[in-house]
């Protein structure tokens, strides 16, 4: 009965929650009044007559989930168990032991202790199997069950016994602790004079995170010009950004207004810049969204800095967090944004979800705008940059053998014979031989692939027997006959793909993620352009004085 009234009480909370926001819209007290009742009258109903006994924390979290659903997709209730989860994605922090895992058959095993975590201290590795944690059989548990013991508080213990890719079974006591999960993973040179800095999220300090890294590089040489990479970087703290944009514009600039029923609001840099001058290209693409594409879009409306990708995802949304009790939190749209150009670049209309209309901004109301030097740019749609580029995709069947494990078992493979040693970062890859054992490794694997081509020829096939015809049914036959596309065979024709994969996987057991970001550099088509960009001062300049984006 105490579940019950906990949830009852939760019900209404967040019934009070819709209810300011009615009264503060447009005034409907019967609704309202009508509406809170019927919710907590079903809810008791159910709760006390259903036939079967009904977990009320479940019906809850249905109803919550139902209440939003129509909206848009980042208004969410965030229940209490779930509050660890989402303090981890917000901040980039959590209680724990530093490692990325994953199931390979019975066992969990370790696929990335992160570089001076505790679980890299104690000298886990890759491809550890968990045999036990605190004195727990691990056989048969999921990578939730191995992740829920794994974290706890800081300062708290856990016993954990692995077996390693030698055979050899070992136990270690890990101390946890407040683990942090970078949000710039990598910085550092790229060309003479040019300096790079990956910025992968905007979570809680990441500011100061990308301005150390900025600094760094200043004391190692000569910092001539600075590319920073926003590709697939999906927001976040809307201040982390700004303060960001401190770093590059002058002080007191306009760099985003908010704009939505209850806010209408303007964010300014505080701080004068500390890096005014020095040449900028920023890297972009369809997965850069949120508070990148304001840190992006912004130095493109104030002509400060050339963008080079694809177009970005295109969320102008703003998301505020309330308390709304019990520890849980509400999440909702409160407002869109707009960059100093006055443009919006949300790319979906949610406006009237709850009609069932949503839709992607039609180019009839795309709009014009101007930068500050007067050049084109448009709204409703993400942000355009200065130089598109192609983007590059990697094939399904390279993507199918990553998902099934085969290049990371491959890689346990690989350090079974070989060991851990020393690789040159900037110009490692997997050799000959190595390709060569990679097939054999997978000779005898089955890989669940089919081709599109193939795939095509089967539903043509079976629509030429369904109108009968036969002589099509041959033809088709024969093609089929002769598509290559078995594993072998697509092994071979996607193989740059998979050597990158391989290369990667085997490069991280050497040097963490900041190591694969800085081997991948070397074949960056985006990056080697924003290198001609940066060393060409004229056309750097004259993109950012005259040169319009696309508009769509």
């Amino acid at each position: 009965m105490r579940k019950s009234k906990h949830t009852f009480g939760m019900t209404a909370l967040l019934l009070v929650a819709v209810c300011l926001s009615f009264l503060y819209g447009h005034r409907n007290d019967f609704g309202l009044g009508r509406n809170m009742e019927l919710a907590v009258n079903m809810m008791r109903e159910l709760t006390v007559s259903y036939v079967d006994s009904i977990d009320t924390d479940k019906l809850m979290a249905g109803a919550a989930a139902g209440m939003v659903r129509d909206l848009d997709p980042y208004t969410e209730f965030i229940p209490e168990k779930e509050m660890s989860t989402f303090e981890a994605l917000t901040t980039g922090k959590y209680g724990g032991v530093g490692a990325l895992i994953r199931q390979k058959k019975d066992y969990v095993i370790i696929a990335q202790p992160y570089e001076g975590s505790p679980s890299d201290r104690a000298g886990l590795k890759i491809g550890d199997k968990i045999l036990a944690i605190g004195g727990e059989d691990a056989k048969g548990f999921t990578t939730e069950q191995v992740s829920s013991r794994l974290k706890g508080d800081p300062g708290s213990s856990v016993v954990v016994k692995v077996e390693q890719l030698d055979g050899t079974v070992r136990e270690v006591t890990i101390t946890r602790e407040r683990i942090a999960i970078p949000g710039v993973p990598y910085a550092g040179w790229v060309a003479e004079g040019i300096g790079f800095v990956r910025h992968s999220d905007f979570t809680e300090g990441c500011y100061q995170e990308l301005r150390n890294a900025i600094e760094r590089l200043r004391k190692e040489g000569e910092l001539q010009g600075l590319i920073l990479d926003y590709r697939s970087n999906g927001g976040g703290f809307l201040q982390e950004a700004i303060k960001i944009l401190g770093l590059f514009t002058e002080r007191d600039t306009e760099v985003v207004r908010t704009k939505g029923r209850n806010e209408n609001r303007s964010y300014r840099t505080s701080t004068d810049p500390v890096y005014k001058d020095i040449p900028l290209v920023v890297l972009i693409n369809g997965s850069s969204a949120s508070a990148a594409e304001i840190v992006s879009g912004s130095l493109q409306d104030l002509d400060r800095a050339v963008l080079i990708g694809q177009r970005t995802f295109g969320k102008g949304l703003v998301q505020t967090t309330v308390p709304i009790g019990y520890n849980s939190m509400l999440k909702l749209t409160t407002a869109k944004y707009y960059i100093p150009s006055g443009r919006c670049i949300q790319a979906i209309d949610y406006s009237h979800s709850q009609q069932g209309s949503v839709r992607i901004i039609p180019d009839s109301l795309i709009r014009e705008y101007t930068t500050r030097a007067g050049r084109k740019v448009y709204d409703g749609g993400g942000i355009m940059p200065d130089i598109r580029l192609e983007p590059e995709y990697i094939s399904r069947f390279a993507a199918t053998l990553y998902g099934l494990g085969f290049i990371e078992d491959f890689g346990d493979d690989y350090i079974r014979r070989k060991g851990y040693q020393p690789i040159d970062l900037d110009n490692f890859t997997i050799t000959e031989q190595d390709f060569a054992d990679f097939k054999a490794f997978m000779k005898e694997k089955e890989v669940p692939y089919e081709s599109e081509t193939r795939s095509a020829l089967k539903h043509i096939k079976e629509a030429a027997k369904n109108d009968r015809f036969k002589a099509m049914e041959a033809h088709i036959e024969e093609l089929e006959s002769r598509l290559k596309d078995d594993t072998e065979t697509n092994i071979e024709t996607y193989r740059k793909e998979i050597e990158e994969s391989i290369t990667s996987d085997l490069v991280l057991r050497h040097a963490y993620t900041a190591g694969v970001i800085r081997n991948s550099l070397r074949e960056d088509r985006e990056v080697k352009r924003a290198i001609e960009v940066l060393r060409d001062t004229t056309e750097y300049r004259r993109i950012l004085r005259e040169q319009n984006t696309v508009r769509k």
